[in-house]
């Protein structure tokens, strides 16, 4: 008779204990704190030389081959929480500065930021067909999804009302009512040209706020800047929208004020008007007719204060938290699409795998390969960057990394000198070289990081793909 399958659990706890009974745990343990508890180490194997240049003396040396399993583990420094939770903490707390700092000041943004215009847009995706949805009355009471009085059904024969009033964790929130009924085509076409979209939107914006002031675009940029910070979240059903600051600056950026006349007021007008004036055209494409996209109807601009219940704090922790995630609460994958997988069979609920089927479908049309969707269906279609910002909103995750790097390396470094006199020739040559060997964690290493280091632990995945430390 075969034996039972171990579980997850049992092999989890089996590789623990193997690890933690090998003479480097110590050493591994230590490297573990090295790498913040990163789920997804990168490993390295390689040497570093430290030479004096005029005699060609090694000064130092160091090599991977003392490292445990003979790589060195760097955190992969992923955004991305379904992947690595401790990595994609750094960078919502980069992304949190970075927003925070176009609003208040800090990290090279004058203090005086604060005076100018900022407000915090939410452009949403039209509709696509109803969906499954948590409501709640004016009362703050949950209400029913899509009560309808004269109930009836679609023309697949399923009825039109949901009279359920939806937990906060119903598996059915952002399914549609009738799947067959949804616009999946539409759905796709949309993600992708979401990027577009808010490029267009950007160019709208700055072309009505120069004509309000009477300018032309180009000479708008002499007496006013438009900054601006977003983030692309998905919503259930599977569309993106963007959450952005925009902020009114003088012609200097932050540095300067903007005009009198750059009010909030104006700020919004400038919104409603580009929300509802920009448009991408799709050209028709087998049985897909042409379609013109468009933002929803539901545009939301509210002004950033210092007090009250929209504060500049609230603004920068709600757009970093999205900026760390992708579109895992549709249901769909955090990784691309095989050529090997089945899409029937991939671990997503039926509304991905629709979505998904149907960004391979439209991939196969000559008139939509550059949108890339075969690559991209993983994203539904979307392939934009989640987080971006203008060049004059505030400093950037690349200064902030740079800083925390040089901060890392006043802590832990060790003088590595010539020894000559100061005002001797004291420059060390660093030859190193690195390449390669893998990625991630057993289950066991992974159990371990989360108790060693107290950071959340991943979801472990016992197969073939999850590497262990090279051996």
């Amino acid at each position: 008779m075969p034996h039972p399958a171990p579980l997850v659990s049992d092999i989890a706890a089996r590789d623990m204990a193997e690890r933690f009974n090998r003479p480097d745990f110590r050493a591994w343990a230590r490297r573990a704190h090295t790498t913040g508890g990163c789920a997804q180490p990168i490993h390295l194997r390689g040497r570093v030389d430290h030479i004096d240049p005029v005699t060609g003396a090694v000064l130092h040396h160091y090599s991977t081959a003392r490292e445990p399993g003979g790589a060195l583990r760097v955190a992969c420094k992923t955004r991305r929480a379904s992947r690595c939770p401790a990595c994609a903490e750094i960078y919502r707390a980069d992304t949190y500065q970075l927003i925070r700092a176009g609003l208040t000041g800090g990290k090279g943004v004058p203090d005086t930021v604060t005076q100018h215009p900022a407000a915090f847009v939410t452009l949403t995706a039209p509709s696509f067909g109803p969906v499954h949805a948590r409501r709640t009355g004016a009362g703050g009471a949950v209400v029913s999804c899509h009560p309808r009085r004269n109930g009836g059904t679609c023309p697949h024969g399923r009825p039109v009302s949901c009279t359920v009033r939806h937990s906060a964790d119903d598996p059915r929130l952002g399914q549609p009512i009738c799947p067959d009924c949804f616009d999946y085509t539409g759905a796709v076409l949309w993600n992708a040209h979401a990027p577009e979209l808010w490029r267009r939107f950007t160019l709208a914006y700055r072309r009505y706020v120069a004509r309000s002031a009477g300018l032309r675009v180009a000479e708008l940029r002499e007496v006013l800047t438009v900054s601006f910070a977003k983030v692309a979240e998905y919503q259930r059903r599977g569309l993106v929208h963007f959450h952005a600051v925009i902020r009114l600056d003088g012609p200097g950026g932050p540095d300067t004020p903007p005009p009198a006349w750059a009010t909030h007021q104006l700020l919004k007008a400038a919104v409603d008007h580009a929300a509802g004036a920009v448009t991408v055209s799709t050209p028709a494409a087998g049985e897909v007719p042409a379609m013109t996209h468009e933002w929803g109807s539901q545009v939301d601009v509210r002004p950033i204060t210092t007090a009250g219940r929209l504060t500049d704090g609230a603004v920068a922790g709600y757009i970093a938290k999205y900026a760390t995630k992708a579109a895992e609460c549709v249901g769909t994958l955090d990784r691309r699409i095989r050529a090997t997988d089945d899409p029937a069979n991939l671990p997503v609920n039926g509304h991905a795998r629709r979505l998904i089927a149907e960004c391979l479908r439209l991939s196969g049309l000559d008139e939509y390969a550059g949108l890339r969707l075969a690559e991209w269906a993983h994203m539904l279609g979307f392939r934009g960057h989640f987080s971006t910002k203008s060049r004059h909103y505030s400093t950037t995750l690349g200064a902030l990394r740079t800083a925390r790097i040089e901060h890392n390396q006043r802590e832990h470094a060790h003088e590595i000198s010539t020894g000559r006199l100061p005002f001797d020739d004291d420059r060390v040559l660093v030859v190193a070289h690195w390449c390669y060997v893998g990625q991630g964690m057993t289950p066991g290493e992974a159990l371990l990081t989360a108790v060693l280091t107290g950071k959340p632990l991943p979801a472990l995945d016992t197969s073939a793909t999850a590497q262990g430390s090279p051996s």
